[in-house]
């Protein structure tokens, strides 16, 4: 039998669920989930194989309208996984009236990507909703296999993993066998300490923060790890950091216990609070937050 090799990318509309299905397929968590939108804002590699094939699962932003230089550079990282995919994932929210973009469209028609269209959370409609959504998915994108799913409860998602690998070419892998992503391990570190802040505040707080590893030491028995989280005003330092410091001291706290489970080794986390006014606008700052390639 020939070995099976392709690349999977997964695009859709701010939580419709391709991190919790990303992270599903590839069997570790690699993409952090929040019910804010948003959460993903980096093109995040996820790779499965076996003997007889690879799968290279994207996991990509949320599409949106940009509003900051980070945000074009987010959905740079979209059109890009519209242009390199063997099969293309489009995950849809069938809660959700919020409807995609006609030029999207056009371009998931002429990307030459076999296109599955997961029809998600269908555990939260009535049968004859998803019969609707299905017809209409029908008719918008006609060439495209149309799967019903629910990531969060698991569902379906052994038989779509059955139909990518179907779809995918023939072809020699294109990473080492045991490889599980393309990530180096400071970009995880930062990725989970950005989980926290998006979990333990509010309104434009988590927006306004990046978090940039300064130092990662792995030591035989200790990993030391110093971190900053970059924040756009002097108000937001304040929020952030909390009431002598309770603030950030939760966020390290649940943050290094994650890491620590990521990593399977004892973790001392340093994490510093600076003012970079308008960063997301500032293209040094954004290459050093690996937003441009």
């Amino acid at each position: 039998m020939a070995h099976k090799a392709g690349f999977v990318n997964i695009i859709g509309k701010p939580n419709a669920g391709k991190s919790t299905l990303m992270n599903l397929l590839v069997g570790e968590k690699l993409s952090i989930i929040t019910s804010k939108a948003q959460t993903t804002r980096h093109r995040i590699l996820g790779i499965v194989s076996t003997e007889e094939h690879q799968i290279v699962f994207s996991d990509t932003p949320g599409i949106l309208t940009p509003h900051y230089k980070m945000h074009e550079a987010m959905m740079k990282f979209v059109y890009t996984a519209l242009s390199d995919a063997d099969v293309l994932l489009l995950i849809i929210d069938v809660t959700s009236k919020d409807e995609l973009e006609e030029e999207l469209l056009d371009k998931l028609k002429k990307s030459g990507s076999k296109i599955v269209v997961l029809l998600n959370k269908i555990d939260l409609i009535k049968p004859e909703e998803l019969e609707t959504i299905s017809e209409s998915w029908s008719i918008k994108l006609p060439e495209a296999e149309l799967i019903p799913i629910s990531a969060l409860e698991n569902f379906n998602v052994d038989y779509l993993t059955k139909r990518i690998v179907a779809l995918l070419p023939d072809s020699p892998a294109f990473y080492d066998k045991d490889q599980l992503t393309d990530k180096p391990e400071k970009f995880f570190v930062s990725e989970i300490i950005r989980e926290k802040i998006l979990l333990n505040y509010e309104k434009e707080i988590p927006y306004s923060c990046e978090v940039y590893v300064e130092s990662f030491k792995d030591e035989p028995t200790i990993l030391k790890i110093r971190a900053v989280i970059f924040v756009s005003r002097e108000s937001q330092k304040g929020i952030l950091i909390g009431h002598k410091g309770a603030g950030l001291k939760r966020v390290g706290t649940q943050a290094r216990i994650d890491i620590e489970k990521f990593f399977d080794k004892k973790v001392f986390l340093e994490l510093f609070v600076k003012v970079k006014k308008d960063w997301r606008n500032n293209d040094y700052m954004l290459r050093q937050f690996g937003y441009e390639e």
